[in-house]
């Protein structure tokens, strides 16, 4: 196999991979329940692996909405139950309006987000 061919499957496997992850924030976003701050950044159009990184950050020094507890898969068949902060929409939006990281092109992608 061709090195082009095998970067044009690489392409197509991570665009599929994005549109998928935010079809399933903007829908889960639409319920008008409580979601993730990754969530809410991943249905605003920012990368699900940038969203990733910088949730942690974005939600630091904020009160939650909710708390609830969800079971992350480790090596083999362990789980484990970890915390996890839930937000409503409007606290995520106050947020927003005031949170910039210090990468200036990250600052960019959630200045057009609060927009």
């Amino acid at each position: 196999m061709r090195h082009s061919a095998r970067q044009a499957r690489t392409i197509t496997r991570n665009r599929a991979r994005q549109v998928r992850a935010m079809r399933r924030a903007v829908k889960a976003v639409a319920t008008g329940a409580p979601q993730t701050a990754r969530t809410y950044l991943v249905a605003g159009g920012l990368d699900d692996r940038i969203a990733k990184n910088y949730a942690g950050a974005f939600s630091r020094g904020v009160e939650p909405t909710a708390k609830v507890e969800r079971c992350i898969k480790l090596r083999g068949r362990v789980t484990r139950p970890v915390q996890v902060k839930l937000y409503d929409r409007a606290t995520f939006l106050g947020r927003l309006a005031t949170y910039r990281p210090g990468v200036s092109s990250v600052a960019r992608l959630f200045a057009a987000i609060a927009l």
